[in-house]
């Protein structure tokens, strides 16, 4: 028989609503930092408000055939990097970045961003610090952090673990999407240099810095005047407001033809994925990828093949532009940009 002397209680089970309640109290100011004048005040409720077409007195972009973009990605195993270096602020930068890149890729505008982070226990110090990061990458995307979801899942996760996903809402005028129908043999293939390892490919590398070379987050690593976890947890380059001006110069689909996004799987798989199925491409590599990845590669012994299918290689984002403008495309990119190929 049960003892009916005990009562059961929701703190007794991992969960207590006063840190809880702290946690929250903290979160209203950092996402009130990435709003726009198109996010409309609502106070209480159960939902965020965004105004797509703001009132003239307002301002902000008109639509006139809108068509709205979604987006969702996570972290990855990355975030056993964060965890090992109890550094929590610049993961939600990835988590950001995941989303909005893909959402540029079709032309599209970044409008609102909602975020789900899920812990074994409250920790108000700790949440603070990965939403930090995640309203740092919704102000480089120049979208507003509209809401989101804490869920404490005791015994789900290990302590000092979480998880975090999330999910971006964009909006593209309907004649303006880029889809790569209009790719065509000759385009040139501009590649935006990534910023490192980006959030792709952390199975293998853990596999081999932690298992096989048995290093620590804490080790230095010579080669790039940095630890092993600063050089793993540099964040992913947000490629938003660099594209969104390329587009409003030389336009979308008449100049530049195509976006891809590259993650997991490398050039050749993320470029095929909006290359028409009669066309093929050449790469060339002739940009100098990151010391990163030959450290990596040297490290674990791994193929040329393998590295290229699983890493981005130093190219984070890859044009198609038309050849005619392809020089001054590259010319007015913020970031270092290569001809890496052409479209046949």
């Amino acid at each position: 028989m049960p003892d009916t002397t005990l009562k059961a209680t929701y703190k007794e089970a991992g969960v207590d609503l006063e840190i809880y309640a702290e946690s929250m109290s903290r979160l209203p100011k950092l996402a009130r930092s990435t709003f726009s004048d198109r996010v409309m005040r609502l106070d209480g409720g159960f939902a965020g408000l965004f105004q797509l077409n703001t009132p003239p007195a307002i301002g902000g972009t008109k639509y006139n055939d809108p068509v709205l973009v979604s987006c969702t990605d996570g972290v990855g195993t990355k975030l056993k990097i964060a965890f090992a270096m109890e550094q929590h602020n610049t993961v939600g930068i990835d988590l950001v970045a995941m989303s909005v890149n893909d959402a540029i890729c079709c032309g599209a505008e970044p409008l609102f961003f909602l975020d789900y982070v899920a812990m074994p226990k409250d920790n108000p110090d700790l949440l603070e610090q990965i939403v930090c990061g995640i309203a740092e990458g919704c102000k480089q995307s120049g979208c507003a952090l509209l809401g989101g979801e804490t869920a404490i899942l005791s015994g789900l996760y290990q302590p000092g673990e979480y998880d975090l996903a999330g999910f971006c809402v964009g909006v593209a005028e309907r004649e303006n999407i880029i889809d790569g129908k209009k790719i065509r043999s000759g385009d040139v293939l501009l590649g935006i240099e990534s910023s490192g390892l980006h959030s792709n490919g952390f199975s293998l590398v853990r596999k081999i810095v932690f298992e096989m070379a048995g290093l620590t987050v804490h080790d230095p690593v010579p080669e790039l005047n940095r630890t092993v976890g600063e050089v793993l947890l540099e964040p992913t380059r947000i490629y938003v407001q660099c594209v969104r001006k390329l587009l409003a110069q030389f336009g979308a689909n008449d100049g530049i033809r195509g976006i891809a996004h590259i993650t997991g799987g490398g050039l050749t798989e993320n470029l095929y994925r909006i290359i028409p199925a009669e066309l093929t491409i050449q790469i060339e590599r002739t940009w100098n990828v990151p010391a990163v990845f030959p450290w990596l590669q040297k490290l674990g012994n791994v193929d040329d093949d393998e590295m290229a299918g699983v890493f981005n290689m130093g190219i984070g984002l890859v044009l198609v532009v038309r050849p005619e403008i392809a020089e001054q495309v590259q010319q007015a990119v913020e970031y270092p940009a290569r001809n890496i190929g052409t479209v046949r």
